[in-house]
């Protein structure tokens, strides 16, 4: 098992940028693939963005060309950086890890998650 802590969430208005941290501790870092999911209040979680163990990008239609995933295997943190943010961006983000390599957009793929961190964009 590995933990993840996600942090970098709060109030923005539409527009500005945000960075989402999220650290990992308890196994070697650099064997699992990252995820960020995020829910919004009444909706179901949706897959944002995702990056491999060799890091390889996967981005979700509605925040491609907005957000960019990145990991920093020396320090076991991965990054969400948010720019151009919308209120529909508004939801608690999830920080998710898996290393059995079954996939990377789903929720299904993960079996790590951290406690959310909250994202409000205020238009």
């Amino acid at each position: 098992q590995v933990q993840l802590v996600e942090s970098g969430g709060g109030l923005v208005q539409a527009g500005d940028s945000l960075r989402l941290s999220c650290a990992a501790s308890g196994r070697p870092f650099s064997n699992y693939a990252m995820g960020w999911f995020r829910q919004a209040p009444g909706n179901e979680r949706e897959f944002v963005a995702a990056i491999t163990w060799n890091a390889i990008r996967y981005y979700a239609d509605s925040v491609k060309g907005r957000f960019t995933i990145s990991r920093d295997n020396a320090s076991n943190t991965a990054y969400l950086q948010m720019n151009s943010l919308r209120s529909e961006d508004t939801a608690v983000y999830y920080c998710a890890a898996d290393a059995s390599r079954r996939g990377f957009t789903q929720s299904s793929d993960y079996n790590n998650w951290g406690q959310g961190t909250q994202v409000t964009v205020s238009s």
